[in-house]
């Protein structure tokens, strides 16, 4: 659906008084990695979320996204894969073809230590979350093969771990899946019978008369409903596995 049929659905402003709202910077395998973090200003222990971006990059949309997890009393914390090149370059066209040249073992542990971040970090529960959308629903998955300290995770339409890497999981996991995906949801059934193998707790869901980004309000193809649904399963599943 094109976004000028459908209402966007950005609930948190970049200036909102009751949320901390930062560009922050975090150590990982390659060094300095830049973020965006977000948290509501109580001082209160809080779970944490790692969102991790399409291969557009951290762009507004992104932060968005991460707004809207703080709302709901999580601190969130997005990455910055192109940290290592850089950072993301706003409006540039380059970016899906900068996320393909990334070291994918380096960027996995930049991801990883996002997790490390929230865990440790002085208002944390030590509960995290990791979420992610396209490309990062991908990695999303391989953070959570990757770390142990992951509670629970939720992938939108993003590439599947290998079946034998599925039992190192110990999170609980959440998948959305758009209806016409071909090349993302051939791996879904392979996925589905490992993760029944490995006694791993899962709910996936596919969103009839969806396309890939579906969720995406600044897309082409973003679906309100679907994508209101999706976030609404997103946000009570958090709530019951970080709470």
């Amino acid at each position: 659906m094109n976004t000028s049929q459908n209402e966007k659905i950005h609930i948190v402003l970049d200036n909102h008084p009751d949320f901390t709202l930062e560009n922050i910077e975090y150590f990982g395998e390659t060094g300095r990695v830049s973020a965006y973090f977000a948290k509501p200003k109580e001082e209160r222990k809080l779970s944490g979320v790692v969102v991790i971006h399409e291969n557009k990059g951290l762009v507004s949309h992104i932060q968005d996204v991460t707004r809207r997890v703080a709302l709901e009393g999580f601190m969130a914390l997005a990455p910055d894969a192109l940290s290592p090149l850089g950072g993301t370059q706003q409006n540039s066209t380059d970016v899906p073809t900068l996320i393909q040249k990334l070291d994918k073992k380096t960027t996995l542990k930049n991801l990883v230590a996002a997790v490390r971040y929230l865990k440790t970090h002085p208002q944390s529960t030590g509960k995290v979350g990791v979420m992610g959308f396209c490309w990062g629903g991908g990695m999303a998955n391989q953070v959570t093969v990757n770390s142990p300290d992951v509670t629970a995770m939720v992938s939108f339409y993003g590439m599947q771990p290998a079946a034998e890497e599925v039992t190192k999981i110990q999170a609980s996991i959440l998948l959305h899946y758009a209806d016409k995906d071909e090349r993302i949801n051939q791996g879904i059934q392979a996925y589905k019978t490992a993760l029944q193998k490995a006694h791993i707790e899962y709910k996936i869901f596919t969103y009839p008369g969806t396309e890939h980004a579906f969720f995406n309000d600044t897309s082409q193809r973003y679906n309100q409903k679907a994508a209101k649904l999706a976030w609404k399963r997103t946000l009570s599943f958090f709530k019951q596995k970080l709470s």
